[in-house]
């Protein structure tokens, strides 16, 4: 029984491409060592086989026998970790995805010290691939790792190693996995906004061509951001030290003469000076670009401590930290660590707190850790994780150490990854290469590689495909083509927070690629999703579902609230939502004018309850009215001050399961006036009664003639003239009871 023949991952067609006469011949050497057993031309061939060195072709079944064989033979852990690694892939079809063998050799590889199968265990037990999650696992794994990469990171000069980062995601570069303005990368607050003092658009050339320009015209500060542009370098520009050190004299030069005077009094130019001589004292301190000199690093750091340099402070802590030309002085150091940690200098912060740390003060110590990991000090979080971990001055704590220790060990990308390489076969076009180390960074865990490879793998970037009108356009390697592994990677990285990556889950779910069609996890994905108020594309999607009724109850009016939210999330989804609004309103006006199922568009009044006349009365009482208390800060102003640092305290909700009287005081008060104001009206009519009885009785009595006295009587006098009423007036008893009908 014939069978087809099957795929070839990497190469589209089977055949097997002639070897140059000179690697041939080393081929044939090496497979007559590698028959001796001899290690490391097995290990060479599966090299060869397995990345294309040397311009070998490719064979993945072939690498990946050699790699078997090197495993088998004495247990090699390198060899290890690459059979776990296809074993976890399939790649190249050159054996059956089996991630269950794949955890067993990446086992055996960490237990040798294989750092990558250390990070890949470690990430596996940390989100439970292939084994139940194990907290205590991970965290020991991820320790492994961290330890080495703290300890490369002290390595080298003074100061220790630059990690400079080169992992990335590639489609942050289009604007995102959507594309500009859909993608959460390049929309809403993260938006590309140009304006005239903006370059949100500029290239990375493009800022240095404008540096160079203003630094040419005089402008300090330019010159200063090029020698630190150069000093540092970026993924895309190399750092060049003699260059950086050209830059930072030019900056000096202008404030300070030979012999150390001051050339000008201007305090502008004196700070950016001061940075400048921070930056060559420290080159000379390291011996980067130049020879290693403590008394010139000194020289210049005391020139830039004048002008209150927080760089110039930590590295004269350094420096008398360890003796670095001067006399070791542990409490002048603090001094300087404590005047650049004032200013939020991570470096000084960080070694601030392990100075408290030795002396037993954990608190303080946990603080400026906590202070230097907000500006990701690779340190400060290997303090915390050690902190967490072992449970110093606070309970231990499994899951914050693990997330401490993954960060650290996945800042020293050098000892076990391969970006650098990675990134430049993408550039250079050749994205089967890059994929396979994408590939490898993804298993570790890191979050960009797993939406690198996704990224790749991805299939649907566009509804529309132009490929089959372009046939001179080269065909897509197979290893491309495997949507279950796209989907995979894409829920990988969405575990991981990347809200691109969830909404891509909920496209897959949804079209059925690389799995069987599920509407509902298709919605749950786009929810969870939009709950984050930053996925303009996810609330979208989630309007079409609705409208639609794709996995959920057919809503017209929820569907133009999710459309409206995408708008409001982000202004470059105005044409696409508009659009959809107006097909929207001419589907609900049809539903309602035949009398449709679906719920149409319609007006939401504010719903109004009709209350009695005790729940008027309660609810008045509770209202913090603005009439008795100031808008802001009463619960401060009467807050217990056991509780104002800290009100979620068990202590004080503790309050709640007592019965609160003070509406029934308040009923029974109200009752009490109502009573006292109906005696007060009674004895006012019967008050009254008696006066108009007694004023008939005594008129005929009352006439006096008043015309011939000639004086004019006041208002309110009376008729003896004067203001009160004598003892035996009538009215007397009516004044003494409070002038009850006056």
């Amino acid at each position: 029984m014939t069978t087809p023949p099957e795929d070839d991952y990497l190469n589209p067609t089977t055949e097997k491409k002639a070897l140059s006469k000179p690697l041939a011949e080393a081929v044939n050497l090496l497979e007559g060592a590698a028959k001796e057993t001899n290690q490391d031309a097995i290990f060479l061939l599966a090299e060869m086989n397995f990345f294309g060195n040397y311009s070998h072709p490719k064979n993945y079944k072939e690498a990946f026998r050699r790699y078997q064989e090197l495993a088998s033979l004495n247990g090699n852990s390198s060899a290890q970790s690459m059979v776990g690694f296809m074993y976890a892939i399939g790649i190249g079809n050159s054996v059956e995805r089996n991630p269950a063998k794949s955890l067993m050799y990446h086992t055996f590889a960490a237990l040798s010290g294989n750092t990558r199968s250390q990070m890949t265990i470690a990430y596996r037990h940390h989100t439970g691939i292939s084994t139940p999650r194990n907290c205590n696992e991970a965290a020991f794994w991820y320790k492994q790792v961290a330890d080495k990469a703290i300890a490369f990171s002290r390595s080298g000069p003074p100061g220790g190693q630059v990690i400079q980062r080169d992992g990335y995601r590639i489609a942050d570069e289009q604007g995102g996995v959507y594309g500009e303005g859909a993608s959460v990368v390049s929309s809403g607050i993260y938006a590309n906004k140009a304006g005239p003092s903006s370059d949100s658009h500029a290239s990375f050339d493009d800022v240095l061509e404008y540096l160079d320009l203003m630094s040419r015209k005089g402008d300090l500060k330019a010159t200063f951001s090029l020698g630190r542009l150069h000093y540092e370098g970026s993924r895309t520009m190399k750092r060049n030290l003699r260059t950086a050190r050209a830059y930072f004299r030019i900056v000096a030069r202008k404030y300070w003469a030979r012999d150390g005077s001051l050339l000008t009094e201007d305090n502008s130019i004196g700070k950016v000076a001061a940075k400048a001589a921070a930056y060559l004292g420290r080159m000379s301190l390291r011996g980067e670009g130049m020879e290693q000199s403590f008394e010139k690093a000194l020289v210049w750091f005391k020139r830039g401590l004048v002008n209150g340099d927080a760089l110039c402070q930590f590295e004269l802590g350094l420096m008398y930290l360890h003796g670095l030309g001067v006399r070791r002085d542990p409490v002048n150091a603090a001094d300087y660590f404590k005047e650049a940690a004032n200013q939020d200098f991570a470096s000084a912060q960080t070694n601030l707190g392990q100075l408290f740390l030795d002396q037993g003060d954990i608190s303080t110590a946990t603080r400026y850790f906590e202070l230097a990991a907000r500006n990701g000090h690779i340190e400060a979080f290997y303090h915390l994780a050690e902190i967490s971990n072992n449970g110093i001055g606070r309970e231990r704590s499994c899951g914050v150490a693990t997330a401490y220790y993954k960060l650290v060990a996945e800042k020293a990308e050098p000892i076990h990854s391969s970006f650098p390489e990675a990134n430049s076969a993408y550039d250079n076009g050749d994205k089967e290469t890059a994929l396979v180390i994408y590939m490898m960074a993804a298993e570790q865990g890191y979050e960009f590689a797993q939406a690198n490879v996704a990224y790749l793998l991805d299939e649907h970037k566009s509804i529309f495909s132009f490929d089959s009108l372009m046939p001179w356009k080269k065909s897509t390697s197979s290893l491309f083509k495997n949507t279950v592994l796209a989907l995979i990677y894409w829920t990988r990285s969405a575990k991981q927070s990347n809200i691109d990556s969830m909404v891509k889950m909920g496209d897959y779910y949804l079209g059925g690629y690389g799995v069987e069609a599920d509407m509902e996890k298709a919605a749950t994905c786009y929810q969870t999703a939009a709950d984050t108020h930053q996925s303009a594309q996810a609330l979208w999607n989630l309007g079409w579902i609705h409208e639609n009724g794709i996995g959920v109850e057919q809503d017209f009016h929820l569907a133009k609230r999710f459309y409206d939210q995408a708008l409001e999330t982000s202004s470059e989804a105005y044409l696409p939502v508009k659009l959809s609004l107006i097909k929207l309103r001419l589907r609900s006006f049809w539903n309602t004018i035949t009398n449709g199922n679906v719920n149409s568009i319609h007006e939401e009044p504010e719903p109004q309850k009709s209350w009695s006349f005790s729940e008027w009365v309660a609810n008045f009482l509770d209202d913090p009215h603005p009439y008795y208390h100031s808008a802001e800060g009463d619960d401060a102003d009467f807050m217990d001050p056991q509780y104002a640092d800290n009100p979620l305290t068990d202590e004080y909700y503790a309050g709640d399961d007592i019965p609160d009287d003070s509406i029934l005081e308040s009923l029974i008060i109200i009752g009490l006036a109502g009573t006292l104001a109906f005696l007060v009206y009674y004895r006012q009519q019967r008050q009254n009664q008696h006066r108009r009885n007694e004023g008939q009785r005594a008129q005929p009595e009352q006439q006096q003639p008043q015309a011939a006295q000639g004086q004019p009587q006041m208002p309110g006098q009376q008729a003896d003239g004067g203001f009160f009423p004598p003892p035996g007036d009538p009215n007397y008893a009516n004044w003494v009871a409070g002038g009850v009908g006056h």
